[in-house]
């Protein structure tokens, strides 16, 4: 298995100047990353978060001073309510300040965090819950109905609710209240004898953060993924592999600078690339995080014009509206040097209109999976770019194909086969499921269920799909689930699930 092309790494001629062919990673979890930066940039500007009004932005900020104090509040806040080491805290929140606080803090006692999507239903929330052994869940204010729902049968104890609007900017604070609080459900009356609990409370003073001795192998997160099951499966992040992602991924960019940077970040934090690329790479260098809780293409723009990030990141969706949006030219995205993409193919066609709209900057394209912490895969930001692939093995990578049939038999360049992966960013399996750890993690490597191809550069390209899984805006749709539901309607005898191309969704 570790013959053949993916040995020779014809990529690496391929990296960027300053990119390096090999690292080394900090043996320490990844909380210390945001230790670190307070330290070395308490002043930098951490989160940016608010909203649009008549066509301007409302905003307020955190410095990374500030995010540190409220992460060990909020740290000390968990340990208040029993959280103890290993155990789960669930985090149903879209982008927002309190996702950064709640994830941190989590971290810091002793916690492994489960990001879930804010728009679950209650039987999928449930699912999650009870796989993962949640016990203490933290969720926006407008989900409490859905909480409720969910938690009953689950080992849910301490449900931490927040409103999104708690860290607006006071205009906007009051705006919002009297405009939109009421009317969108926002309002929730905590019920603390059935274990409900205020965010603000846990951020008070009270007794100090104990240490708790957390270890790079450790597990962090359990991020949940999909199969054609339809039974998501919870991957077990440890903090070597999340600190080794984040990592890899801020190496690829050598000429970030520390403490000034900002980006605009709209992909969901509580998916894996928004988790580690976003806020990770973010955290680890003391950028400015100017967080978009939904999917608001005026909001988006205005960031980018407003905050002139270098770098954004976003799925295929994002590209399809704005190139086709009539006021796109009102827009100043000039500062934009590249355009990430991911989480679904981007057709060339979108990406070759956008960059002619853009002024200039570049999109690329790139690869990775929930198992990998997730990214694998990605182009040069300057270098050479080939349309239609995902780019070339980031540092420490290695991968290759492999046939379809056994997954021994190394595929020369050109020829299709299943994309195998092994580095330093692999998960340790799949939590509770031995038999499905087995199948995806075999001598090192991991497979990861797409046909793809290897050209004699070391780029790569996705084929097809191996899964029958459809992604839908960058979100796994398991077949199974959907069929479930059809079959649920008393009018309904048969049902099956495929996906079928959609210009603006992927599928």
């Amino acid at each position: 298995m570790d013959t053949g092309i993916a040995t020779e790494r014809p990529w690496l001629k391929h990296y960027d100047a300053g990119v390096p062919h090999a690292l080394t990673y900090p043996t320490v979890p990844l909380q210390q990353l945001l230790t670190d930066t307070a330290a070395r940039h308490p002043r930098a500007i951490a989160t940016i978060f608010g909203a649009v009004v008549a066509g301007r932005l409302l905003e307020a900020s955190l410095t990374y001073a500030e995010l540190d104090r409220r992460a060990d509040r909020f740290a000390a806040g968990l340990q208040s309510l029993g959280v103890r080491k290993g155990d789960r805290v669930a985090l149903l929140l879209p982008n927002c300040p309190q996702f950064v606080i709640a994830f941190y803090g989590a971290l810091r006692a002793g916690a492994v965090v489960v990001p879930c999507n804010p728009l679950y239903t209650a039987p999928e929330l449930r699912r999650q819950l009870e796989d993962s052994g949640t016990e203490t869940l933290v969720a926006l204010s407008r989900l409490q109905a859905v909480v409720r729902a969910a938690r009953d049968g689950t080992p849910v104890r301490n449900v931490i609710l927040t409103n999104i609007k708690e860290y607006f900017p006071a205009l906007l604070r009051g705006l919002f209240t009297l405009t939109r609080e009421k009317r969108e459900g926002h309002r929730a009356t905590v019920d603390r004898a059935a274990g409900e609990h205020h965010f603000a409370d846990l951020l008070r003073d009270g007794p100090a953060l104990r240490p708790v001795d957390v270890r790079p192998e450790d597990i962090a997160v359990l991020q949940y993924t999909g199969g054609t099951t339809g039974v998501p499966k919870g991957a077990m992040l440890s903090h070597r592999a999340l600190v080794a992602n984040v990592r890899q991924s801020r190496s690829w960019n050598p000429t970030l600078v520390e403490g000034i940077e900002r980006g605009v970040d709209v992909m969901p934090l509580f998916h894996v690339y928004g988790l580690t690329v976003i806020m990770g790479v973010s955290v680890a260098t003391g950028s400015a995080m100017v967080l978009i809780p939904r999917f608001d293409l005026e909001h988006i723009l205005l960031a980018i014009h407003r905050h002139r990030p270098r770098s954004f990141a976003g799925a295929p969706r994002i590209y399809v509206a704005a190139a086709s949006a009539p006021d796109l030219a009102r827009y100043d995205l000039r500062s934009v040097e590249v355009f990430g993409s991911g989480s679904a193919p981007l057709p060339v066609e979108v990406q070759t209109k956008f960059e002619q709209l853009a002024g200039g900057g570049r999109v690329l394209e790139g690869y990775g999976l929930t198992e990998a912490a997730p990214v694998t895969h990605t182009t040069p930001r300057r270098g050479k770019r080939k349309l239609g692939s995902i780019g070339v093995p980031i540092t420490d990578v290695d991968a290759k194909i492999v046939d379809l049939e056994t997954g021994t038999r190394d595929m020369p360049a050109g020829e299709t086969g299943e994309l195998v992966v092994r580095g330093p960013n692999l998960m340790d399996g799949y939590y509770k499921r031995p038999e499905e750890t087995a199948l995806a993690l075999r001598d090192g490597w991991l497979y990861t269920g797409d046909v793809a191809r290897m050209d004699e550069d070391g780029y790569f390209y996705i084929v097809d799909r191996k899964k029958e899984l459809i992604i839908v805006s960058g979100y796994n749709v398991y077949p199974r689930e959907v069929e479930e539901a059809l079959y649920a309607h008393p009018a309904v005898l048969e049902a099956a699930a495929i996906g079928v191309p959609d210009r603006e969704r992927g599928e």
